[in-house]
């Protein structure tokens, strides 16, 4: 899934409704996560410190591609 870093020059060639898609994919993640870690399931607690930083990626990539699109 979404549990590797994700590097910013492969969001920057993504459209900005694929970048929307994918963050919405990964707070959904973070949201599963979060409920596993509260109820002791979850075995690798970092994977919610990797998704946390790859939401504020895609975030980054995001405000990059409205400024660029604003120029235009």
């Amino acid at each position: 899934m979404s549990d590797t870093k994700i590097f910013m020059k492969d969001l920057l060639n993504h459209s900005v409704k694929d970048l929307v898609n994918k963050r919405t994919e990964l707070r959904k993640r973070l949201f599963t996560l979060r409920i596993k870690n509260q109820g002791w399931a979850l075995k690798q607690t970092h994977l919610i410190k990797v998704v946390r930083r790859n939401i504020a990626r895609v975030n980054t990539a995001l405000s990059i591609k409205i400024k660029e699109q604003k120029w235009q």
